[in-house]
């Protein structure tokens, strides 16, 4: 694999509590390629969570290795990691996380300002795909929950990012609508060649993603959907 978006070499992540420390992640290896998409699938408390934390830069690793974009993480400071988040990360995160004080469009278009960049025929593309094209002069507390998390969405693809992080991007809504949004989702990042890691609990919504994995008592793991197994994953390619 060339140059994958994400690569983690021994990625070993420890909480200390007190006397106690607790071991969420222990050596893990995996990389993720350009374009490439994966369902992230565990027990609550596993470390879904703090695996997207790690890679996002919101919280350090114990041990091991992080490379972004063929670039070694491990004497990053904060204008590295503000400058890779800005250009070519995106996040979904599970509560919305969207700013309330602007409306609809001035929300999707938050990441473009922070790039010097300007809305164009991507955007239009975004918000006609997810159907929030008429929302645009809408603050965003008078949506439902559902026209929330489309503008979520959009928001963390405005600026064509490499690299996508969804946590529970569904978690918030029914059924139907969870399995319409994963399907947009998967539509619209396969047109922008962005490459996703997924943590979902649905195996419906984890099934939308190429490569499905489970993390199992600090290992991650590769789901066998046919004989219900798991085996030991290093790479995940598109």
């Amino acid at each position: 694999m060339e140059n994958p978006v994400v690569t983690l070499k021994q990625a070993s992540k420890s909480f200390v509590d007190g006397k106690d420390t607790h071991h969420v992640l222990e050596g893990v290896d995996f990389a993720l390629a350009t374009g490439a998409s994966v369902a992230l699938t565990g027990a609550s408390g596993s470390g879904k969570s703090t695996l997207l934390n790690l890679i996002a830069g919101f919280e350090p690793l114990s041990r091991g290795e992080l490379w972004l974009d063929g670039e070694d993480t491990s004497a990053w400071k904060d204008p590295q990691w503000s400058r890779f988040r800005h250009q070519k990360l995106g996040v979904i995160f599970q509560q919305f996380n969207l700013l309330t004080p602007l409306n609809v469009k001035q929300n999707i278009a938050f990441p473009l300002h922070l790039n010097q960049q300007k809305w164009g025929e991507w955007c239009d593309y975004l918000v006609e795909a997810l159907g929030i094209s008429e929302l645009l002069d809408r603050h965003v507390s008078a949506l439902s929950g559902g026209q929330q998390q489309r503008v979520a969405i959009a928001r963390a693809l405005a600026h064509k990012p490499k690299l996508l992080l969804a946590d529970e991007p569904t978690g918030n809504l029914d059924h139907k609508a969870g399995l319409e949004v994963m399907r947009l989702l998967n539509e619209i990042t396969t047109q922008g060649n962005t490459a996703v890691l997924l943590v979902t609990h649905s195996p419906e919504c984890a099934s939308f993603m190429q490569t499905q994995l489970v993390l199992d008592d600090g290992e991650l793991k590769r789901a066998d959907l046919n004989q219900k197994q798991a085996s030991d994953i290093s790479y995940v390619e598109s």
